[in-house]
């Protein structure tokens, strides 16, 4: 099957929930999103509340999704907010043998260590990991910030295993606890390779159309296996797989909007994709020196309608009641029509945050 460019770009638009239909529940959305990502830096707002906010506009407020966590509708693992509808996919994944792993030959080495660990979250969970000693016999080496991060890494690990999970935060600390004491005791785990072929359906479903392509990606992987149908798109290079449901969804009114997305929005967090189906170049600039950006520490994708159009380069100052928008970049020249939504979207973003707009 051959996709028209457009097609494919309302596809993964509408995939992303961000037409003019919004959802309006929050756990749905994640639900349908697969994932939020949670991500330390705040230039503008936490990244997962960017992503929900883009959604769901005003109405969202970052207490709904620490209440939704705590409510245990919402769990979160490797940095990453999941229903927990989709729990047992995620503890279905097994720890690689230690002689194929250099962090289970880790843990391996510090069997008493873990033991420790499980043992003083027994005790007195949940805990931050700077409540737990660090009784490691072997330490962790790592060329990151995670070198001698004995806990924390060992909290980490136990977490993907299903031996720890986190029961909530404190500020950004983590606080951890046993699994039975924060997972469903009925949740269903199925075998790997069945949680794999669904994880893979679910991915295509949150992103509506694929990369048919081996290829790595932190956080979250943008490859779906033999998910969905195969498809080319015409004009664009490469092999491509689509979700039947949104095949099945084109012949639907597309109402378009404009949206200002966090750069690891999942619409552009594979950077190829952006580039081959919506002709947008984006990098995160946040690691450059500020000599060499383009377009700003922390901008933000600008999307309307199926196109990504530019970049808003805004900064928000709390202490002086401000989002000072740096620069408004257009990929093309925007027509009225697009500038004054995006110009709402701004006075929106302004609105959600509590301050007012200025410019530079």
């Amino acid at each position: 099957m051959e996709l028209d460019p457009a097609d494919a770009r309302r596809i993964a638009v509408r995939a992303q929930l961000l037409t003019a239909d919004r959802p309006t529940d929050l756990v749905d959305t994640v639900r349908r999103l697969t994932m939020l990502q949670l991500d330390p830096t705040a230039a503008i707002a936490p990244s997962a509340d960017l992503v929900a906010w883009s959604r769901l506009g005003s109405a969202y407020r970052p207490e709904h999704l620490t209440a939704a966590l705590a409510e245990r509708r919402l769990f979160e693992l490797g940095a990453v907010v999941r229903p927990m509808s989709d729990l047992g996919l995620y503890l279905a994944v097994r720890p690689r043998p230690p002689e194929e792993s250099g962090a289970s030959a880790w843990v391996a080495a510090n069997d008493a260590f873990r033991r420790d660990v499980l043992a003083r979250l027994r005790d007195a969970g949940p805990l931050p990991s700077r409540e737990i000693p660090d009784t490691a016999q072997v330490p962790w080496t790592s060329t990151g910030w995670t070198h001698e991060k004995n806990v924390t890494r060992m909290l980490e690990i136990l977490a993907v295993r299903g031996e720890v999970a986190i029961s909530g935060r404190v500020g950004r600390e983590r606080l951890w606890d046993l699994p039975e004491r924060v997972y469903p005791a009925d949740v269903a785990v199925p075998d790997e390779a069945e949680a794999a072929r669904r994880r893979d359906e679910r991915r295509l479903s949150a992103l509506g159309i694929a990369r048919d392509a081996k290829v790595g990606m932190p956080v979250e992987p943008v490859t779906v296996g033999e998910a969905g149908e195969p498809a080319t798109v015409a004009g664009v290079p490469g092999r491509w797989r689509v979700d039947p449901a949104a095949l099945a969804a084109l012949d639907e009114p597309f109402g378009a909007r404009a949206a200002l997305l966090s750069p690891f929005d999942r619409l552009v967090h594979d950077r190829v994709r952006a580039e081959l189906l919506f002709g947008f170049e984006y990098v995160l600039e946040m690691y450059k020196p500020a000599a060499q950006r383009r377009w700003g520490y922390f901008a933000l994708p600008v999307l309307h309608g199926d196109r990504l159009v530019g970049k808003l380069d805004a900064r928000a100052d709390r202490k002086a009641g401000v989002l000072r928008v740096h620069a408004v970049h257009e990929d093309v020249p925007w027509t009225s029509d697009v500038r004054d939504a995006v110009d709402a979207e701004i006075a929106a973003l302004a609105d959600w945050l509590g301050v007012t707009v200025v410019r530079d």
